[in-house]
């Protein structure tokens, strides 16, 4: 990896939550990051202004092909060099079994979830420098090892069927020498995760970055949450 001054990160999907902490958290420690939203709302702006251009935002939409394109585009043009691509997305559609979950319903999740992660990833892994780093926000909610309560079955199969296409975009690339992490970040107090849940990002995002930072530059696909440590998968 770069020099740490010149080290450069694209945060997919960084308008709150954890994406927002991701980028902050990746500022503070001198990376230069590009960070996305959906649309010129919320608090990235504000915290891009605060970071003095360390922190820029471009808009995307993760699920549409041609926007990716577009971002790619823009980031070619511009010579960017990505040191870390780091695609975080995630919705949830609440707590009902399987045969209650309408079909466009399940479209909209494994869409979002699954299938447009990957989409983010081959777009833009151009992008990415030799020795460089993919990872993906997953869960280890996506574990089947570990699915031994009830509850939540959409969301779970969503981040499974996610952990299933990194595996299968790892042996796709297998030669390309990067480093291509799932990361499970705990259960964090966001949108997403609840107000009870048992972490804050402010302590869970920075063991994260230190997960991030230490597997740079190690070739191949691993599952592990933030304190490094392997998940089953």
């Amino acid at each position: 990896m770069s020099a740490t001054s010149h080290r450069k990160a694209l945060v997919i999907g960084a308008s709150r939550g954890l994406g927002l902490f991701l980028a902050d958290e990746l500022a503070r420690r001198g990376w230069r990051v590009i960070a996305t939203t959906r649309q010129d709302v919320g608090e990235l702006p504000a915290h891009a202004e605060a970071w003095n251009g360390q922190l820029t935002v471009e808009s995307l939409e993760m699920t549409s092909s041609d926007q990716l394109a577009a971002l790619r585009e823009r980031l070619e043009g511009e010579g960017c060099r990505l040191d870390l691509l780091f695609v975080n997305a995630a919705i949830d559609r609440g707590n009902l079994p399987i045969h209650e979950v309408s079909t466009d319903m399940f479209t909209d999740v494994m869409i979002t979830n699954a299938l447009s992660p990957l989409r983010a990833l081959e777009a833009l892994r151009g992008l990415v420098a030799p020795g460089g780093t993919v990872a993906v926000m997953s869960s280890d909610q996506g574990s089947i090892s570990r699915n031994t309560e009830g509850g939540y079955e959409l969301y779970k199969a969503s981040k499974a069927a996610l952990n299933q296409l990194m595996r299968s975009y790892a042996t796709r690339h297998a030669e390309d020498g990067q480093t291509k992490l799932l990361i499970d970040p705990g259960h964090n107090r966001t949108r997403l995760g609840g107000p009870d849940a048992p972490l804050a990002p402010q302590e869970s995002i920075p063991a994260v970055v230190d997960v991030l930072e230490a597997q740079a530059g190690a070739p191949g696909l691993r599952f592990l949450d933030r304190h490094g440590k392997s998940v089953p998968w």
